[in-house]
């Protein structure tokens, strides 16, 4: 199965201070956004397979796009979404999620193997959707969990996907709740 793009989005957030104070290293929050068709729509499929399959294309699409915005920075936490228009189900959107879509994300980023936050749910275009973030190499990072809330105004429509992928070069600005520090991190999943 070939998943066809109909459309792309890229957004960029860049936050210099938070609460009035200046963090060292803004802070640059991107998601990229691919719109496909739904091959699914209407319909229920009992074997999802060639979806999850196909959906490493759209990883390497939307890390390319993605880490684009993000330069000059490297990512250090991520996360992903998924939207499916009113004809679908939430199972679409979570196909396009699995490991064959992260697969690609890990190899281009770099770093370890951290779980990636996801949220998907069934929506009408211009609906709110919170993409949780967390750092792509160790997942007991407190500083870098975080999140991007995004509204396509014209997707999904009814038959369609939208798919996101967020990137931030660093944790949140000032974060002071403890836990293990990024720049501490060490072994699998940032422990010794």
């Amino acid at each position: 199965m070939k998943l066809k793009i109909k459309r792309s989005y890229t957004f960029v957030e860049n936050r210099g201070a938070e609460a009035g104070k200046a963090g060292a290293v803004p802070l640059r929050k991107v998601a990229a956004v691919v719109v496909i068709d739904n091959p699914y729509a209407g319909r229920y499929v009992k074997d999802l397979s060639p979806m999850i399959k196909a959906s490493a294309a759209l990883g390497r699409e939307l890390v390319t796009m993605a880490a684009a915005a993000l330069a000059p920075y490297k990512a250090q936490s991520l996360g992903k979404a998924a939207l499916v228009g009113i004809a679908g189900e939430q199972e679409h959107a979570n196909a396009l999620l699995t490991t064959a879509f992260a697969e690609p994300l890990r190899d281009a980023l770099g770093g370890g193997k951290a779980w990636i936050s996801s949220m998907t749910k069934v929506a009408m275009a211009g609906t709110l959707i919170d993409v949780p973030m967390n750092c792509k190499d160790a997942l007991y990072v407190r500083s870098h969990y975080d999140g991007m809330t995004l509204a396509l105004p014209d997707a999904p429509m009814p038959d369609e996907i939208a798919v996101i992928l967020c990137l931030a070069n660093r944790g949140r600005l000032n974060a002071r709740v403890g836990g293990l520090a990024y720049d501490k991190l060490k072994g699998e999943n940032g422990l010794v």
